[in-house]
């Protein structure tokens, strides 16, 4: 078993080196390696071993680079896919950010990047002009002054319109979040959960509109703190009294080197009590842990992992941002790329 992964990885080696000498830079990957035909992603039974690098392009822009272990400089997605094994990609969506980035028109540049490699995708709506997270759901500017009819409308428009973009390069989410980390709901204050059943309009509103272009995508409700069954319960009865639509409960778990066998053991049994009670099947939407601690980290993956192998409603894990260094965007110090290269956290992945 092990010669042959030997195998298969100086195969996989050769493989890249050849893409290398023959690249070019294009204008959607400045980096070196050049995009095969698009290929088909894996099967839904598979379980997703993905990746949230909304970063990328900012990075890039930025002078930042990536490397595979020949220390070769390589194209993000390629590298992810092809030595670390991820096979899904997550991409958030910002409605008017200030500088572009997450704007409809990036997260295309990166969905077709992500195509064009085979990758499942995930599209994850924040609904804000900036990060949308427990300690911040801020609705947009242009949507400020809108009563709950208005906003309705302008959630399902957005939804509708970056999803008819992707409609249009043939390209087809496998998943779609509506809303980001919303343990109190999303638009505040009118989608604040105390609002009675704003909220649960309001996710309805994306429900729909995501259906309308494709039928077959799962919608998922994503909370943060995967290992407070507190939280999880709270929302997800509020959703059923107020005869929400969605597919998919999606967590997020980011534990410490000192708590990370608790929290996952923890998050582990909050996963099995929303599948009995509520009969949906679980996605980890963000993972990480922190980039110095990546033996730890490979443990967790693993067992996440593991866990999924045998529950069939387990459908997988994103971790985030990885190729995120360390201290990138004013401190984050969670994604698992020293010197542009992967770390040991995602070995897992390719196991």
């Amino acid at each position: 078993m092990k010669i042959n992964r030997i195998k298969d990885k100086l195969c996989g080696f050769v493989a890249l080196f050849l893409l290398l000498l023959a690249g070019s830079c294009t204008q959607e990957s400045p980096v070196t390696t050049p995009f095969p035909e698009p290929v088909e992603p894996p099967g839904e039974t598979v379980l997703a071993k993905g990746a949230d690098v909304s970063w990328v392009t900012k990075m890039e822009k930025e002078g930042y680079k990536f490397y595979n272990s020949l220390q070769q400089e390589t194209e993000l997605f390629s590298l992810l896919k092809n030595e670390t094994g991820v096979n899904a990609i997550r991409l958030r969506v910002w409605v008017n950010p200030e500088e572009g980035w997450n704007n409809i028109d990036d997260v295309m540049v990166k969905a077709r990047r992500a195509h064009k490699m085979g990758l499942r995708l995930m599209i994850d709506f924040h609904f804000s002009d900036t990060w949308a997270d427990p300690g911040s759901q801020v609705t947009p500017a242009a949507w400020a002054a809108y009563d709950m009819t208005q906003l309705k409308a302008a959630v399902a428009t957005h939804v509708t319109d970056m999803l008819t973009r992707l409609k249009n390069d043939n390209i087809e989410p496998e998943w779609v979040q509506i809303g980001n980390e919303t343990r109190n709901g999303m638009l505040y204050p009118l989608g604040h959960i105390d609002n009675d059943s704003n909220f649960a309009e309001l996710v309805n509103s994306g429900y729909h509109a995501v259906k309308e272009l494709f039928p077959d995508c799962l919608v998922v409700v994503h909370l943060d703190s995967g290992q407070r069954a507190d939280l999880y319960s709270r929302m997800f009865n509020y959703l059923k009294t107020h005869n929400a639509q969605y597919d998919v409960i999606g967590m997020s778990l980011y534990p410490e080197a000192e708590n990370w066998q608790t929290l996952l053991s923890e998050c582990i049994g909050n996963i099995e009590s929303v599948i009995d009670t509520y009969n949906k099947p679980v996605m980890i939407c963000e993972v990480g842990m922190s980039y110095d601690q990546a033996a730890a980290c490979k443990e967790l993956v693993r067992m996440l992992l593991d866990y999924g192998e045998t529950n069939e409603k387990m459908l997988g894990l994103f971790y985030w941002e990885p190729q995120a260094p360390p201290g990138y965007n004013n401190g984050y110090n969670k994604g698992c790329f020293v010197n542009g290269t992967p770390t040991e956290a995602l070995d897992p992945f390719m196991e």
